[in-house]
């Protein structure tokens, strides 16, 4: 098993037969001390984290299976943070895709001269770069196509995709009486079959979740989740 890439939250090895090992971290995303799911770097250090990432993440992919909505999880060990996933290839150097279901962080720092803060978005899908220095740029459907990133075809498989999922997450939630803001999600095409497959993880690691108006750190939103 080889160490293949060190990421801000989860450490990634190349398996003997092929598929590859998540070692979820401690880390979140965020700047000065302050947790942002929308951040590109890591703001802090929660512990425990990894686990009730994982664990979130467990949850989720396990329920996206049995809706047959395609995915790389294979298995995972909640105490050993790690997860055994397929081995994916992601679109160009690598996208996110954020459903928003209210106006809240990057969104309405961009465009708060027309919307409230918090006011309801229906479902709306946008999709980013990874790209820390460029501050993950937003990407259209046409300059993702021009780009040779991924067709317009393609888009409308990854918008489809995220709508489902960040809906499934949406409802599964509001039976907890907490609401989701938004999401980010990641895509890539299955190594083997060339499929376009929900990967990543989703956890309180990478949603925004509030319950009555106020906002839930992840480590109490896992909490909540399982109570």
């Amino acid at each position: 098993m080889n160490l293949t890439y060190q990421g801000k939250t989860k450490d990634v090895y190349k398996m003997d037969n092929g598929d590859v090992l998540l070692k979820f971290k401690d880390d979140v995303t965020g700047e000065n001390g302050v947790f942002d799911p929308g951040a590109n770097t890591v703001g802090l250090t929660i512990e425990g984290a990894g686990k009730a990432g994982l664990r979130m993440t467990t949850y989720f992919f396990q329920k996206l299976i049995d809706k047959e909505i395609p995915t790389h999880f294979i298995d995972s060990n909640i105490e050993q943070s790690t997860m055994t996933v397929k081995e994916a290839k992601v679109f160009g150097k690598g996208l996110e895709v954020i459903c928003r279901f209210k106006a809240v962080g990057s969104f309405f720092r961009r465009y708060g001269a027309y919307c409230e803060e918090g006011q309801p978005l229906d479902a709306f899908v946008e999709v980013t770069i990874k790209d820390d220095d460029r501050q993950d740029p937003p990407i259209s459907k046409q300059a993702l196509s021009m780009l040779a990133i991924l067709s317009e075809a393609e888009y409308e498989t990854l918008q489809t995709l995220t709508k489902q999922i960040s809906q499934l997450v949406k409802e599964d939630l509001a039976t907890k009486g907490l609401e989701l803001y938004d999401i980010k999600l990641e895509f890539g095409r299955d190594a083997k079959t060339n499929e376009i497959i929900l990967i990543d993880e989703i956890s309180g690691g990478n949603m925004r979740v509030y319950k009555d108006g106020q906002y839930i750190e992840p480590l109490a939103l896992e909490a909540l989740l399982f109570s």
